[in-house]
């Protein structure tokens, strides 16, 4: 089960708390969702905080990515921090650290945003 929590980083910075498996399932679209409400309300500078997330699979990625995607042609950006173990090796396994910045932690995400 994924969780989903928003917190604002000042001055327009939104960080998504992610703590569960990000893997097939209900929970993951709910992240697709909340990226969507987030464009929707002109937000443009989002940051997936993925310390909490055990697990990922091909939705998990998919959804990174489409995310990241979607903030960019809302002329934003995506970046994922805290990203550790399996979930590291995952994302750097299917580079996406080649389409999205991977950051040890949210404040180094943030950091020149």
């Amino acid at each position: 089960m994924l969780e989903i929590q928003s917190k604002q980083m000042q001055p327009d910075i939104v960080v998504l708390q992610l703590t569960g498996r990000m893997t097939l399932g209900r929970q993951c679209k709910q992240l697709e969702w909340a990226v969507d409400n987030l464009v929707g309300e002109g937000r443009k500078k989002v940051i997936f905080d993925s310390s909490g997330v055990t697990n990922v699979d091909s939705t998990g990625i998919g959804i990174i990515v489409m995310s990241a995607e979607q903030v960019k042609k809302a002329g934003g950006e995506l970046r994922v921090a805290g990203a550790t173990g399996q979930v590291q090796q995952v994302l750097r396994m299917t580079n996406i650290h080649q389409i999205i910045a991977l950051h040890p932690s949210t404040a180094a995400a943030a950091a020149n945003f």
